[in-house]
């Protein structure tokens, strides 16, 4: 497995921070930045983001940690992606999510009142096909399209990847998907969701690459984030949230390791807070995780 960890912007970065950021990104070598979709926050949209990344760069990966699929039109999500590659070759990793982390938000995604895995579904088949053949003719539940196309196909068919933890989310990995992209599970956690994408790949008759599976990990460096704790034990009651949010380079190298023991090989860490001086958080990130590749 070749492991890579990528720097997530998470809420934390404003558009005065982010040129420059990427820039650093780029000059120092850090694998990949990944945008999240959070309508209501400070941040800018993952695809305007993607976008004025892959202007200023030639090598840093860009990706959606992650993106709401359910609520756009396939069509038009393909066309973007299909921009986005076109742009960005070779450099664009697009993961898809149910819905929204925060309630508030779902009412911006709209779909039919208990249907939204069976939009994902439809819609995720939808966007494949779309970026990889010239003309598209479906009739689904939710999508009719007569000979749809968004003229720029990737010289290669993009991976799209999916987030998400639950059991019929991690099946859907296997059934659909080309990677997996986990968040707030302990390493053996991890270890089983892959265990459990491997075997509902198997019994769709495909694979899941082995370098495939990915995890996104805050650090807390400058204290406890009593903030992120109160988030993390809201999505996972019962458990300590100590044990999901690593403190430290060192606990978070030890995590990562503990990962890549589990099958998961590709990381997006993101701070808790604020880091300060985004120079300062990425040389002390190349530092720290950068060894951690191989």
């Amino acid at each position: 497995m070749k492991v890579r960890v990528g720097l997530g912007l998470g809420p934390t970065a404003t558009s005065a921070d982010l040129a420059a950021l990427v820039d650093r990104l780029e000059e120092v070598g850090v694998d990949s930045l990944w945008f999240s979709e959070q309508v209501s926050a400070p941040v800018v949209d993952p695809v305007v983001g993607l976008a004025h990344a892959a202007s200023r760069t030639r090598r840093l990966k860009l990706g959606t940690g992650v993106s709401v699929l359910p609520g756009r039109h396939p069509v038009l999500v393909a066309k973007q992606l299909a921009s986005l590659a076109w742009l960005a070759p070779r450099r664009i990793l697009p993961v898809f999510g149910l819905q929204p982390a925060r309630e508030a938000e779902r009412a911006f995604f709209p779909v039919p009142a208990g249907r939204r895995g069976a939009v994902l579904d439809e819609s995720l088949t939808l966007v494949r096909r779309l970026l990889s053949e010239p003309r598209v003719t479906a009739s689904g539940e939710f999508f009719d399209v007569e000979e749809a196309s968004v003229g720029l196909l990737p010289e290669r068919p993009l991976d799209l990847w999916l987030g998400g933890s639950a059991p019929a989310g991690l099946r859907r990995v296997g059934r659909l998907a080309d990677g997996w992209l986990g968040s707030f599970l302990t390493p053996a956690e991890a270890a089983d969701a892959v265990r459990v994408i491997r075997g509902a790949a198997a019994e769709a008759g495909r694979e899941v690459d082995e370098d495939h599976y990915g995890m996104s990990l805050p650090v807390v460096l400058d204290g406890a984030d009593e903030r992120l704790l109160a988030v993390v034990a809201a999505r996972r009651p019962g458990t300590d949230p100590r044990t999901l949010v690593p403190h430290g380079w060192d606990e978070l190298r030890r995590v990562i390791d503990e990962h890549v023991a589990g099958g998961v090989s590709k990381f997006v860490v993101r701070p808790a807070g604020h880091p300060g001086p985004w120079d300062r958080f990425v040389d002390e990130f190349a530092e720290q995780l950068l060894p951690v590749q191989t």
